[in-house]
């Protein structure tokens, strides 16, 4: 392999060469054995590296500190609504992959100059521009794929390559200002645990960033309120030849339930600010049946709205079959937005930082959960920023040399910027 890449690039292909998925349905932090080797490996590169103050958490969770090299304390105001100048700033992406594509073993190959069109990755497997618009975008770059056999795993292997090659950076050039820096790597997150252990008090940050987005630019601090419903229906079998007026059929309850929700609020229709109910699972049979859904909108009095519209299709059915129906919802996370709302300087940083670099911000609402929504309502303000990664859970997925050395450049430039800030909370 031709080796004229960065150092960001060259972690990258170190990193997701080792195997991480995470696991569903395990009750274990981390879910599976690889992803605490890793986080060991990382535990060394950091020492190694020059980091301070370097431990491997219970439940595999990796912090490494990095001190100021400006005056400690400068620009401080005890008003607790000012901005300091000398806050701890975190930096955080997690070290597992989504289980939904195999993610081991996995062999990148570098594309260089990629010169547009499709892309054979096995003798079945293709990235082609009519399914992947976003190809077209990365003309004249250098593209890492894989053998199309598992996914790649720059999500989030490029985050963690990004973040430490940012930190080698300020350790081997001490002329660029910076206030204390810390990093942390998570287990989980894939399978929605990635904050669940998070010891925010031990990581010491005062505001953070995560790194775990899609195509570089992108900064999200909206994220959906979310909820999960379970919908079982009780039946009762008899011979259908002799079945009127006795027989319940549960998968047909069920079936009735799901058209008594708007058809056109499932997820394949919806996008940007708009929320939906997705079913995810139907089984079963006449005796009994099971509906797993999960609810998603931006906006908490909607999403309110939504589980009152199944508790109303739950009463609607158990009117013509009583009993028949049981719906149990379960909230799981919140919109970050309300926590992020008083610290907005961490998202104009970010896009000063992305427009110095020459890459355009875009912000944008995540249609999904992060770790920096959870973190945020542990008492972390942690919005997310992108990493690079394209058709991420996918053997499809791909990122491009330029956006991982480029959004090193980016992080570098965020940290300059809280360094240059004076004691108003403005840039000198």
């Amino acid at each position: 392999m031709k080796n004229n890449y960065g150092s960001t690039t060259d972690r990258f292909l170190r990193y997701v060469q080792v195997g991480t998925s995470s696991a569903d349905e395990v009750e274990h932090v981390p879910s599976t054995p690889e992803q605490l080797e890793f986080a060991k490996m990382l535990q060394l590169e950091m020492q190694e590296m020059g980091l301070e103050n370097v431990r491997l958490m219970e439940h595999g969770y990796v912090f490494g500190e990095i001190p100021s090299n400006i005056e400690e304390g400068a620009g401080e105001r005890q008003d607790d609504n000012a901005l300091r100048n000398a806050f701890t700033l975190g930096f955080i992406a997690h070290m597992d992959t989504a289980p939904e594509a195999p993610g081991d073993p996995v062999r990148p190959r570098v594309i260089w100059n990629y010169p547009g069109g499709e892309i054979a990755l096995n003798d079945h497997v293709k990235l082609d521009p009519a399914v992947s618009p976003s190809l077209q975008r990365y003309a004249g770059q250098d593209l890492i794929v894989t053998d199309g056999r598992t996914l790649l795993g720059s999500d989030d292997k490029a985050g963690i390559a990004e973040i430490l090659t940012m930190a080698e950076r300020l350790l081997q050039n001490p002329q660029i200002p910076h206030g204390k820096i810390v990093v942390g790597f998570t287990p989980d997150e894939e399978v929605g645990r990635g904050a669940e252990f998070f010891d925010v008090k031990a990581f010491g940050a005062d505001l953070a960033y995560t790194v775990d987005g899609g195509t570089i630019g992108e900064i999200e601090f909206e994220n959906f309120n979310a909820a999960e419903a379970e919908v079982t229906v009780s039946g009762f079998r008899v011979h259908p030849g002799s079945a009127k007026n006795i027989l319940k059929n549960a998968v047909t309850i069920g079936m009735e339930f799901d058209r008594m929700l708007p058809a056109q609020e499932r997820p394949e229709y919806t996008e940007g600010y708009e929320g939906y109910y997705y079913l995810m699972s139907f089984t079963g049979n006449t005796d009994e049946a099971k509906l797993q859904y999960i609810l998603r909108d931006f906006d908490a009095d909607s999403l309110e709205t939504r589980k009152e519209i199944m508790r109303r299709a739950a009463e609607l059915l158990n009117c013509r079959w009583p009993g028949a129906v049981k719906l149990e919802i379960r909230d799981n996370y919140r919109n970050m937005r309300e926590k992020i709302g008083p610290h907005m300087h961490l998202i104009q940083s970010a896009e000063k930082a992305f427009s110095s670099c020459g890459v355009t911000p875009a912000i944008i609402p995540c249609r999904g959960g992060t770790d920096g929504a959870n973190l945020s309502f542990k008492g972390l303000p942690c919005p997310n920023l992108s990493a690079g990664g394209e058709n991420m859970h996918s053997v499809t997925e791909y990122i491009s040399v330029q956006s991982l050395e480029k959004m090193t450049d980016v992080l570098t430039e965020i940290v300059r910027s809280y360094a240059r800030r004076n004691e108003d909370g403005k840039e000198k």
